[in-house]
């Protein structure tokens, strides 16, 4: 009987059921956000103590203790991504070190979080954000970037603040 469910597939539901299945491969590639040249990556792990420092100045350019803008790649590491807000924790050569920000309140699954090797901070507000969300930083995910791929400088932060992301980060990834 064609075009029952209860048989053995019939030719027609399962060339549909081919199609469909290349259509949302199709459509999953081309929605799918990929990271453009030069965005941040996640760095291995070395210790990083030399590295870090407290360093804003206002002349446009992303300098340690401010937060910036830029690409960062999902943790499932297929080359997708977000553009988000990073504070800049120090340099490594020309590029930068950097810690991800969230407006995303983690608290509610801490727990969860922290089994899958994910902690979180509060950060507060600041400039870095249009609507004065409440934000975390994200302390067990060490970012390099590449200056040329900061698309925008959002606020320094204070010395108090990013001292206490720093000791918490240290504490996290073991630097």
């Amino acid at each position: 009987m064609v075009g029952t469910t209860t048989g053995p597939p019939t030719v027609l539901r399962m060339a549909r059921g081919g199609l469909r299945n290349r259509f949302s491969a199709a459509l999953s590639r081309l929605l799918r956000r990929t990271a453009p040249p030069g965005s941040a990556t996640v760095a291995g792990p070395s210790s990083v103590a030399d590295e870090i420092g407290y360093a804003p100045r206002p002349d446009g350019r992303p300098d340690p203790g401010e937060i910036v803008w830029g690409w960062v790649p999902y943790d499932e590491g297929d080359g997708r991504g977000k553009d988000r807000p990073i504070l800049v924790i120090g340099r490594r050569g020309r590029d930068l070190l950097g810690l991800m920000l969230t407006s995303k309140n983690h608290h509610r699954d801490a727990g969860d979080e922290a089994r899958w090797g994910r902690y979180w901070a509060d950060l507060g507000t600041g400039d870095w954000d249009a609507r004065r969300r409440q934000s975390e930083v994200r302390l067990d995910k060490l970012l390099v970037l590449d200056p040329a791929q900061v698309r925008r400088e959002g606020a320094a932060l204070d010395r108090v603040r990013f001292d206490a992301v720093i000791a918490e980060a240290r504490r996290v990834q073991g630097w």
